[in-house]
């Protein structure tokens, strides 16, 4: 009787393992997470306020500003009444002068992605070996970007000066007279000299910023190429070249954005001139500002010239860029 009981006991038991149940969290367990990710918001806001702040206050508001003040007739005195809608732009566009900036703005664009920049590179590439004195010859070629640019359009105005200047005399010492001429003052020579005055002066930043990019190219990649055959040029373009992608597309976004903003350095050296030829859009913008006194039409040119600038960008980011920054953006959503 006992051995049956015990056998139908047996018999009857479930046969899965048991399993220890967890009790459901509670109302304080759920209350965690979401004020943790509260706190965190709370924090990156926190953090992001002032920035935001600033940059509405001193970039969302004048552009603002400059487009509303873009369709009135106004003088830069009192309040804007002169309603003229889009005469300024339409006007804008019939100007020769502007026009001219436009032509001369993607001159200056091509110049410096065409020449500049490739000398700039080359000038890294020559420092980046292992030379006597290479730190010294780093110091003297990013100096003149140290200097104002109201220090190099005054010194490169006195060098440059007709007959009395450094250039002309150095030309003449040597016996060549002839090839001197009147740089800043001739129309066919403005843009050429003003554009070797750029070159001093800008080509050493992007120069270091390509140093910089070849000190993270792995030496092994270059030795292990080296060994299989490859020549110093097959090195530069198929395993050097390839890894300075991303300081490359970053030199030439602040060469072309520079190049339409370009200002000071014109204005100090030529003021735009002679008749206009080496006016851009910035000098033709403060001229009709602030010497002629239509703020309406310089706020004109001031909302072009940002939208050029704003579609370089946008199309420049979403083609050229994405490859450097995808995968750059973090979240707070991140393993704790």
């Amino acid at each position: 009787m006992t051995m049956t009981s015990s056998t139908r006991t047996d018999e009857t038991a479930d046969p899965r393992p048991a399993v220890s149940k967890v009790p459901p969290a509670g109302r304080e367990g759920n209350r965690r997470p979401l004020a943790r990710r509260a706190r965190d918001w709370l924090t990156a806001f926190l953090f992001t306020v002032p920035g935001l702040i600033l940059f509405t206050v001193f970039v969302i508001v004048p552009i603002l500003y400059a487009g509303y003040v873009s369709l009135f007739n106004w003088g830069g005195f009192g309040s804007p009444s002169d309603f003229a809608g889009l005469d300024n732009f339409s006007r804008l566009f019939q100007d020769p002068v502007f026009l001219g900036d436009l032509w001369r703005g993607l001159l200056l664009v091509l110049l410096s992605l065409g020449l500049q920049l490739p000398f700039a590179l080359a000038m890294a590439v020559l420092l980046n070996q292992k030379l006597r004195g290479r730190a010294v010859y780093r110091m003297l070629f990013f100096a003149p970007y140290v200097l104002s640019e109201v220090i190099t359009g005054v010194l490169f105005s006195m060098i440059f000066a007709p007959d009395s200047g450094l250039a002309d005399k150095v030309l003449g010492s040597v016996g060549l007279d002839g090839a001197g001429g009147l740089w800043f003052s001739g129309q066919n020579t403005v843009m050429a000299t003003l554009f070797l005055v750029m070159t001093w002066k800008y080509f050493g930043f992007h120069m270091m910023l390509y140093l910089a990019g070849l000190q993270g190219v792995p030496p092994e990649l270059t030795e292990a190429a080296r060994i299989d055959g490859a020549n110093a040029w097959q090195r530069f373009r198929h395993v050097t070249l390839p890894l300075l992608g991303p300081t490359l597309r970053m030199s030439v976004f602040l060469s072309v954005i520079g190049a339409i903003q370009l200002f000071d350095l014109v204005w100090v050296a030529t003021q735009g001139g002679p008749d206009h030829h080496s006016e851009t859009m910035a000098v033709t913008m403060f001229q009709f500002g602030f010497k002629r006194y239509q703020m309406g039409y310089a706020s004109a040119i001031s909302i072009v010239m940002f939208l050029i600038s704003l579609v370089f960008a946008v199309i420049y980011q979403r083609y050229v860029l994405r490859r450097d920054t995808e995968g750059a953006l973090t979240t707070m959503r991140g393993a704790r």
